[in-house]
């Protein structure tokens, strides 16, 4: 809807990941740095931890958009607690290897068979990991082991893991993974951006989709919009796609700070928890039952007497007993009623007046 009113060619805040709005704000420039030296380097592990919304999808895929993928084969994951056996298969599917119903000795040396192929073929495989913070610490140990596989010296797997904040914690503070954080030739933290960040931000992704300057913000209102979001490239989508539907709504072209509250009202009332109706209020007029009596609970069925069943299930034989006797009699009249039709002298039914 904002699209069209704004003239513009699509949606530039979607939550979606998308390369082709990528900006390059500090914290991201440095995290591009810090791939591009661990993937030149061919080996080991490359760490990038950020809070949720940062930005961490959006680095791998602009990182893979700018890759040359004649040089690359990539397995990617997606972990949500995968266990090691699990996650063996997972990485076997993703380098086409079929491993199903075979012990860990097996599809290690699928694995491995199928990284030399990869190799063979001039390609270099990095696996990405995301959500790392979700994997077992044996998971992550797998990983290592993984890492071990080489070919004439060279290694033949590379791996991206990315992860929230606590993955950086984990894996700096489990005595179990300092083998893994030896092989750690690269870590970044992704940062929110900085204030100065925001405004030429939204006007990127606006100018990525035909932007001609309208609607505009004033500067109150982009330090409103970076107040609400931390900085946080998420949110600030989320609140910029609502600002833009409550412009064309109300038919705005320049936004300000009271625009921006207005809108920030609206979201922060759909984020909070639905509230049960308040109950009304007692009546000060006389009622059946006083105020002080207690309010006599609701009757609980009793089970019948087993008497009163007898005598029911006596009643209901005699009733049965008293309909079968009933068709009898009725069967019989009609016999005779037709035996006197047949001898032609009918006789109508009828009582003689007293």
């Amino acid at each position: 809807m904002y699209d069209v009113h704004y003239g513009l060619s699509g949606r530039p805040f979607q939550l979606t990941p998308d390369p082709a709005f990528w900006f390059d704000t500090g914290t991201h420039r440095k995290a591009m740095a810090y791939l591009g030296y661990g993937l030149s380097q061919g080996e080991g592990f490359v760490v990038i931890t950020g809070e949720p919304g940062t930005g961490k999808t959006t680095l791998v895929a602009h990182l893979l958009a700018t890759a040359d993928v004649d040089q690359l084969h990539v397995v990617r994951i997606v972990t949500t607690q995968v266990d090691a056996a699990d996650l063996l298969h997972l990485v076997a599917d993703g380098l086409g290897a079929e491993t199903r119903g075979l012990a860990k000795s097996d599809v290690l040396k699928a694995i491995e068979r199928a990284l030399h192929g990869v190799a063979r073929a001039g390609k270099r495989t990095l696996l990405i990991v995301d959500e790392s913070q979700s994997l077992p610490v044996d998971s992550l140990e797998e990983l290592r082991m993984l890492s071990n596989f080489q070919a004439g010296g060279y290694p033949l797997l590379q791996i991206l893991l990315l992860g929230q904040p606590e993955f950086r914690e984990l894996l700096t503070g489990s005595g179990r993974l300092e083998q893994l954080r030896q092989r750690v030739i690269a870590m970044h933290h992704l940062t929110p951006m900085e204030p100065e960040e925001v405004g030429p931000y939204l006007a990127h992704r606006l100018a990525c989709v035909g932007w001609t300057g309208r609607p505009d913000f004033e500067g109150e209102a982009i330090a409103a919009m970076f107040a609400w979001s931390g900085g946080i490239p998420r949110r600030l989508n989320q609140l910029a796609s609502r600002v833009l539907l409550y412009g064309a709504v109300e038919g705005i072209d320049r936004f300000t700070d009271r625009h921006i509250a207005d809108v920030v009202a609206d979201l922060d009332a759909d984020a909070r928890p639905a509230v049960a109706p308040v109950p009304a209020p007692v009546s000060a007029e006389p009622s059946v039952l006083p105020v002080e009596a207690p309010v006599a609970a609701a009757p609980v069925a009793a089970m019948p007497d087993p008497a009163i069943l007898d005598r029911l299930t006596a009643m209901e034989a005699r009733l049965e007993e008293q309909e079968a006797a009933l068709r009898r009699v009725l069967t019989l009249l009609v016999d005779w009623i037709e035996a006197d039709q047949r001898r032609g002298d009918p006789a109508p039914i009828h009582s003689n007046a007293a």
